[in-house]
């Protein structure tokens, strides 16, 4: 029975996503054909339009489950224990240490690399 009543709703869900789509067509055909009226009324609509896709977009299966997946990260996002200023700082400044070092040790490894190239091949001077 859930089988059904999950093919059932499918086609209807592939009906409103279509619908939310064609919304968001015409709401850039019509920016764009607009184009002689403030550019502030046009993107107005173009949200209004977009709002109006997305919610139409959301009452599907995918976007209930989109919906309740934004709402699961959120609650983990609040679960983070973020560093401190002075931990973020301090692991900025390692990171920048660290990079110069081995800007530097690369960049010692290729100067010798090139002079031994010269010697051997003997196009140094």
């Amino acid at each position: 029975m859930n089988a059904k009543a999950e093919a059932g709703a499918t086609g209807l869900d592939t009906a409103k996503l279509a619908a939310a789509a064609v919304l968001l067509v015409a709401g850039i055909y019509g920016f764009y054909y607009f184009a002689a009226y403030s550019t502030l009324l046009r993107v107005g609509g173009l949200l209004a339009i977009s709002a109006v896709a997305a919610a139409v977009a959301l009452q599907t299966e995918q976007g209930r489950r989109l919906w309740q997946f934004t709402g699961n990260a959120r609650t983990e996002v609040r679960k983070v224990v973020w560093p401190t200023r002075q931990e973020t700082l301090q692991t900025t400044l390692v990171v920048i240490v660290m990079v110069l070092i081995l800007g530097i040790v690369l960049w010692l490894f290729d100067t010798i690399l090139m002079a031994i190239l010269r010697f051997l091949t003997g196009q140094g001077g």
